[in-house]
């Protein structure tokens, strides 16, 4: 579907819960876009959209957003059993593809995603919002920078009360988030996976995880995911040779703070009396970090993508690689914990 450089793009929003809203918002809000529809199977949320977007169109006929030749995109933000049916959909109507986080159930369905936007000409994007982070930029900034030296290991925490899901655990719900970034600072995949849980209040839903990823001469990394914990914590630590990063994203300001610490072995020594570790205590700065809504600029992009055709940091090639993590981490948890290979 070509699309003018300066010509308005209209776009539909596939569910109205918990973040549908969050992207009718946002893409009100960006010059030359215009949120056409809104659809959803529950009649109590299509009238609050209604209450707040009169402007907006609200049905629960899906095929009906299809056939309207007006619409050129679609976002979809609906459970994840869904994405794939809906997508497809979407992409076989001929209309640019925006889907929430994880792209799809499986890899096999990420890819069938792909090379139906690839051969029909149309845009396919995941919403892995972090990656538009103002913080999570400027810690890949400083990475690639050189300044904290080779990474050793990323620790990352992501816990809070709830929200259960229905059909996926908390690792495919939370650990995304995780995996996104992590992917998007290194910029290459792990060689094996493997992950620990347990479910404690649905059968066969873990809701607490430890995932471990192993990178061939890289970093090691640990992912903490929980709703079971009295605490919102969002945390990533990211240790350098040189320097460290602790990324919190519930502070308000200082999300990044650089510490000026490392461990040092000495190159040579001659008895064992001469050997010591030599720990550098240096200072804490925290960046200035210009802060704008991370989603809001994921919208920015998908239709900057659309519009120009330009690369983008959460294409569906990043929604695939995401997914064969948490792929691999499920066998992991069905066979014991073992570590399960990615090549």
């Amino acid at each position: 579907m070509n699309i003018q450089r300066d010509s308005q793009i209209n776009v539909a929003v596939i569910g109205c819960g918990y973040w549908g809203p969050n992207l009718i918002r946002n893409f009100n809000a960006i010059p030359d876009c215009r949120v056409k529809w809104a659809c959803d199977r529950d009649g109590s949320r299509l009238a609050r959209v209604t209450s707040l977007y009169p402007e907006v169109c609200c049905t629960s006929d899906f095929e009906r957003v299809l056939a309207d030749p007006d619409v050129h995109a679609v976002a979809i933000a609906t459970p994840v059993s869904t994405h794939f049916e809906l997508g497809s959909k979407s992409l076989a109507a001929g209309k640019h593809t925006f889907i929430e986080k994880p792209l799809a159930r499986t890899s096999e369905e990420c890819q069938q995603l792909i090379d139906m936007a690839d051969s029909r000409g149309l845009s396919l994007m995941v919403g892995h919002t972090f990656v538009y982070n103002a913080a999570v930029r400027k810690m890949k900034e400083i990475i690639d920078s050189g300044e904290i030296g080779r990474v050793l290991y990323i620790g990352c925490q992501r816990l809070n009360l709830g929200l259960f899901q229905h059909d996926i655990n908390v690792a495919w719900d939370l650990a995304p988030h995780d995996i996104s970034i992590i992917l998007h600072l290194l910029g290459n995949s792990p060689d094996t996976v493997s992950c620990q849980g347990k479910a404690h209040v649905r059968d066969g839903i873990e809701d607490v995880t430890n995932m471990s990823l192993s990178f061939d001469q890289g970093p090691f990394v640990t992912i903490q995911s929980s709703w079971l914990d009295p605490n919102k914590v969002r945390r990533m630590t990211v240790v350098g040779e040189n320097k460290m990063i602790v990324y919190e994203d519930t502070e308000p300001l200082e999300k990044l703070k650089i510490y000026d610490k490392r461990v040092e072995v000495p190159r040579t020594y001659d008895t064992y009396a001469e050997f010591f570790y030599s720990y550098h205590y240096g200072g804490v700065y925290s960046p200035f970090i210009e802060q704008d809504e991370p989603l809001r600029v994921e919208c920015m992009r998908f239709l900057y993508r659309i519009r120009d055709g330009v690369s983008i940091e959460s294409e569906g090639r990043h929604g695939l690689e995401v997914v064969r993590v948490l792929e691999a981490a499920s066998r992991s948890l069905a066979n014991g914990t073992a570590a399960v290979s990615l090549a």
